[in-house]
């Protein structure tokens, strides 16, 4: 009897998991259009702090061929789908990259040499802006991670068809640079970021075509790992992590394209997900609730403002819902 008993409570149990597990995942894949930035222009960088996002510089204009970099930034709230003009940054810039540590948003570098070695720091919460040591060398289109308080720029353009395979640390509490080993693929227009201590940089442009080449750089051991590649070659792309996989979204691989790849770093293996709507190039996303928002770039000539959200399934809420609902489940029974 007591036997009988226990079986049909861990039936009961199970029924009742099974439930509450079918509300963890959302629809997996599924995109939906946002409001759009106020101001539309593609090289952005934007980066996410305490639930907000935060799109800042870039390119604007008519088309882009005859766009000028801004210095404009704009927040924007996932909770109430509404954006908010912010301080504008010191210096216009385009085709940057930035990075946030303890709260603060660092910009880096520029789309010409100008501005190539610049480097600005946002607080969302004073609003302001601080200037901080230039990075030592001039490089445009590269891109940044950060990992354990220090930020690694990467790549980029040196002049001329020099694609750079430079790699330098910054420090934000001494506000120094450092050297570190050079990224084995010469590239610029790439994306990276980090997950697990170590830092993927995805894509780009080689030796005068688009590169597939994912290569991990270590920051505790300062070495280069090579990577299974992506199926092709995508520059001008932004990746972001969520749930520790990586999504490479958009890019361009000669044509703009709405292409959603996903890279898990345990198993260096790719998988093709839900095309955005939009295909575009140049846009900037980041990550909201393990929600990623697909934010500006452009299509063709043309110049946009569109704000799109990828659902990957995985939900802080749910989660939450389900330890609750576990507790109560075995004071149930």
């Amino acid at each position: 009897m007591k036997i009988y008993f226990i079986r049909i409570l861990a039936t009961l149990m199970l029924i009742k998991f099974l439930s509450l597990a079918s509300i963890i995942f959302a629809e997996e894949g599924k995109w939906t259009r946002k409001t759009g930035m106020p101001t539309a222009r593609w090289g952005l960088s934007t980066c996410a702090v305490s639930g907000k996002i935060y799109a800042i510089g870039g390119m604007v204009g008519d088309a882009v061929a005859d766009s000028k970099a801004v210095s404009i930034v704009e927040e924007y709230n996932p909770a109430t789908d509404t954006w908010t003009k912010k301080a504008d940054m010191p210096t216009a810039r385009g085709c940057i990259s930035a990075s946030v540590v303890s709260g603060k948003i660092y910009v880096f570098g520029g789309r010409d040499f100008a501005t190539a070695s610049i480097v600005e720091v946002f607080d969302p919460a004073t609003n302001r802006w601080t200037k901080k040591a230039d990075m030592p060398s001039k490089r445009i289109c590269l891109s940044t991670s950060a990992v354990n308080g220090r930020i690694y720029a990467i790549g980029g353009y040196e002049g001329g068809d020099g694609k750079s395979t430079m790699v330098e640390e910054y420090n934000p509490s001494t506000n120094r640079w450092t050297r570190k080993a050079d990224m084995p693929t010469e590239r610029a227009y790439l994306s990276t970021c980090a997950v697990n201590g170590k830092i993927y940089a995805i894509g780009g442009c080689g030796p005068g075509v688009p590169t597939g080449a994912v290569e991990e750089y270590n920051p505790a051991t300062n070495r280069w790992t090579r990577k299974d590649s992506m199926p092709n070659g995508i520059y001008a792309l932004s990746t972001s992590v969520v749930n520790g996989k990586i999504y490479a979204i958009g890019g361009s691989s000669l044509e703009d394209l709405p292409t959603v790849k996903e890279y898990d770093p345990v198993m260096d293996r790719w998988t093709e997900k839900a095309d955005m709507p939009t295909a575009r190039s140049w846009l900037s996303t980041s990550v909201v609730n393990r929600k990623i928002y697909a934010i500006g770039g452009c299509t063709g000539q043309t110049i946009l403002s569109t704000v799109e959200v990828y659902d990957t399934g995985f939900a802080v809420e749910a989660k939450d819902k389900l330890a609750t609902s576990w507790g109560k489940l075995k004071a149930e029974y």
